[in-house]
Parts: C-alpha cells; sequence; structure tokens
C-alpha cells in the first residue's frame, strides 16, 4: 500500500526513535537490508570512533545500526523516548530513584541524548530533537510499532514513569495494561481527524488513542528474565520474517504465535540483539481476552 504520511514530531513523552548498539554494526547490516528492506547510510564523520549506520524506508529514517558506546560489547536494541529538556529529564530520573548511565549530551546538531536506568535496571534514553526529531517513517513494515517495558513491579515502574514522563495507565483486562500519555491522542489527531473513530471502529478501548507503550510483567517462571525495554517492528508476515531472520544468521527465540490483535515472533540478530516482530491481525482481537 502507500506509504503513510511521515511524522514531523513527537510530543515530549512519546518513544520517538529506537537503535541497536552493535560489537560490529556493520556485519549487521545484511541481516536488517535483508529482514526489512533498510537502506543504510553512515552518517558519523570519517575520523569518528564509532558508526552510526541510519536505517532508511521509502528515503525515511526509521532506525539505526551503531557501534557499542565503551563498556563490554553486547548487542541491544534501545529505546528512546522525546523529551523538551535532556538535563531537566536527568535530574528528575535521579529524584525519581533512577540512574544516569551516560550523561546528557550533544549528538552534533541532530539533538541532545542522555541514558538512563529505571529502579528496576530497565535501560532506556531520551532525545531532545534539534536537526533530528526520530522516526520519520513508523507503524508500516520494516519500522517501529512499538516499545514495551518487561517489569517485575509495574506499581514502581508506574510511580517511576510517571514522574518522569507524566505517564498514565491504561487497563486493558485481563491483566493487560497500557502506558498513556494524557494529550496525545489529541496530538495525534490533529494530523488524522479521524483517529478517535477509527479506534472506536476497530474496537479499541476508550483512551486508546493516548497509548504510548506497552507493560509487560515478567511471568515468575521467568526468573532469568531482566527487566528491559523491548523493541517491536511492523511485518506484513510473522512466519516469513521468522524464517527468513533464520536464513539471515539470526535465529528465532520465540516461534511465531498469536496474541490479541496481533501475530508475532521474538528475534535475535547475528549478534545477539533481541528484538520482537508483530503482524497485524485483526481476527486476533480478542484472543484471550479479559480473563
Amino acid at each position: 500500500g502507500k506509504p503513510m504520511p511521515e511524522r514531523d514530531h513527537y510530543i515530549p513523552g512519546v518513544p520517538c526513535w529506537v537503535d541497536t548498539s552493535q560489537p560490529d554494526p556493520e556485519a549487521s547490516l545484511d541481516f536488517y537490508r535483508g529482514l526489512f528492506g533498510w537502506e543504510f547510510e553512515d552518517v558519523m564523520p570519517p575520523d569518528a570512533e564509532g558508526k552510526y549506520f541510519m536505517g532508511r524506508l521509502h528515503g525515511g529514517d526509521v532506525a539505526a545500526v551503531g557501534s557499542s558506546p565503551g563498556g563490554p560489547p553486547t548487542a541491544t536494541w534501545n529505546s528512546y523516548i522525546a523529551v523538551a529538556d535532556a538535563d531537566d529529564t536527568a535530574a528528575t530520573v535521579r529524584d525519581a530513584g533512577g540512574s544516569v548511565l551516560m550523561e546528557p549530551f550533544d549528538v552534533m546538531d541532530a539533538g541532545r541524548m542522555a541514558g538512563f536506568a529505571d529502579p528496576e535496571g530497565a535501560v532506556f534514553f531520551v532525545w531532545q530533537a534539534k536537526d533530528m526529531l526520530g522516526a520519520r517513517v513508523v507503524n508500516e513494515p520494516g519500522s517501529l510499532n512499538f516499545n514495551g517495558l518487561a517489569t517485575r513491579d509495574p506499581d514502581a515502574a508506574k510511580s517511576f514513569y510517571g514522574a518522569v514522563f507524566g505517564w498514565t495507565t491504561l487497563d486493558l483486562g485481563g491483566g493487560t495494561e497500557m502506558w498513556t500519555l494524557p494529550g496525545y491522542g489529541d496530538d495525534l489527531e490533529r494530523d488524522n481527524p479521524d483517529l478517535r473513530k477509527m479506534v472506536a471502529e476497530s474496537g479499541g478501548p476508550s483512551g486508546f488513542e493516548d497509548v504510548v507503550a506497552s507493560i509487560n510483567p515478567i511471568p515468575d517462571d521467568q526468573p532469568d528474565v531482566p527487566p528491559h525495554w523491548s523493541v517491536t517492528f511492523a511485518v506484513e508476515d510473522a512466519d516469513a520474517t521468522a524464517a527468513r531472520a533464520g536464513d539471515l544468521g539470526g535465529s528465532v527465540v520465540v516461534p511465531p504465535r498469536d496474541a490479541p490483535w496481533v501475530r508475532m515472533t521474538v528475534i535475535n540478530d547475528p549478534q545477539g540483539a533481541t528484538f520482537i516482530a508483530s503482524q497485524f491481525v485483526p481476527e486476533n482481537k480478542d484472543l484471550g481476552g479479559p480473563a
């Protein structure tokens, strides 16, 4: 189908960007090219220590593959949340019981960023946009679809992220909750006047237009899973994506399975960065349903 209009702004408190830190960024380009069709450009100056390959679809920024910044090189996908002022946010994170892993710093003229851990240790980043606002192509196959917090203590998370970003939660029943940002739906509706009507017609609950991310309680039978932020990409066909990931040198951690609204699979890229691929399946909307 025809590409959706590009995003031209993000209000503070909305996830706006994802990138992956890789021990060998070049070695991962073919994987993501083959899986999602991204075209890459190294946007770092020639004399820079690290690499940062901007991934694009239809010419619009979708995500990036970069060098692991210092420390032990592990491959991860990183979530960035838009803020008005990265320095103010760093102070709020500290006050709310989180920690600052990367003090705010300027990324050339693109923006200002900082890296944090919430009180449970889940790592996330913030982005104060200047020339680069974040992902311009979202919610279409091969682009960012969602960010989720895996947590063992949802109540503590609500207190922390409420203080830092002003997030509240929407209870969807059946133990499913979503992070919401009051006013986000109003912002989206300026670009898409039919948004609330579409949400209602598709069977979405009232308030769903304010959803910015998901909360995923870590089951007690998974003691080895650390609290973390996950990144989900939209795909046309979850089964085909899982098969292709294997062919391209990645591995399938969770084979494709049906869930409410979607069919999803969890994939590791060749260097071990984990992400979720999700196919929108409207007829799955009542799967699991309220308990």
